[in-house]
């Protein structure tokens, strides 16, 4: 004889809540889990949505400009393009505007020295050769080192490299219209972590920069 008294049929009814919440989110996880697992990355805002796009009516008066008002000036965004060879040596990065190369200290000069060597010159008349081929007028020529020693020594060190290099880029071009800036800027603007290393050798450099050419 069955037992229909409520004191049984409760605990099977909650038992059977139970199993069916605990089947609607087995569910509902898996549903996710597949769905994170088949579905490729991509930058957030870019996610495929299930609802179809809202329609734009081209002739809703709100999309339309105030009566006098106009469009600001087309710009060109600036893109840079770097290339650097496997030892980071050399860099060159190209924007829209400008050439920059950068020289490590050490493929330039010896340990704490100004003096350029043979390698050093014929690497700066690489460099010379696309001043020519940029047509450019004015080239900036910026010494740079890392944290080690003193900043006034910095300072001078910097400036001098920066003098050395320029002077061997004016034999280069031999262009009386050609002007150039030459600073030498010590510890400041680092572009690598001085706290190694690998990192003091990027920063121990020579930047020559000077403007694209309209071609």
């Amino acid at each position: 004889m069955t037992d229909t008294s409520p004191r049984t049929r409760a605990p099977r009814l909650a038992l059977t809540l139970t199993a069916a919440s605990l089947m609607v989110a087995t569910n509902v996880f898996g549903a996710v889990t597949a769905q994170a697992d088949d579905s490729p990355s991509v930058p957030p805002g870019t996610e495929a949505t299930a609802s179809a796009p809202v329609k734009v009516d081209p002739n809703d008066p709100d999309l339309k400009l105030p009566e006098g008002a106009t469009l600001a000036s087309p710009k060109v965004l600036d893109i840079k393009s770097v290339v650097e060879d496997q030892g980071g040596e050399e860099r060159r990065e190209d924007t829209n505007s400008n050439v920059t190369f950068a020289l490590q200290a050490e493929v330039l000069f010896s340990k704490d020295s100004a003096k350029l060597s043979g390698e050093a010159k014929s690497r700066i008349a690489a460099i010379a050769d696309e001043i020519k081929k940029q047509n450019a007028t004015k080239v900036r020529v910026f010494g740079f080192t890392d944290n080690l020693g003193s900043s006034a020594h910095g300072d001078v060190l910097s400036r001098q490299r920066a003098n050395a290099v320029q002077d061997v880029l004016d034999q280069e071009l031999h262009d009386p219209n050609i002007t150039f800036e030459v600073r030498g800027y010590g510890e400041q603007y680092p572009i690598a972590d001085n706290s190694t290393e690998a990192g003091r050798r990027k920063n121990r450099r020579v930047e020559v920069t000077f403007p694209r050419g309209e071609g």
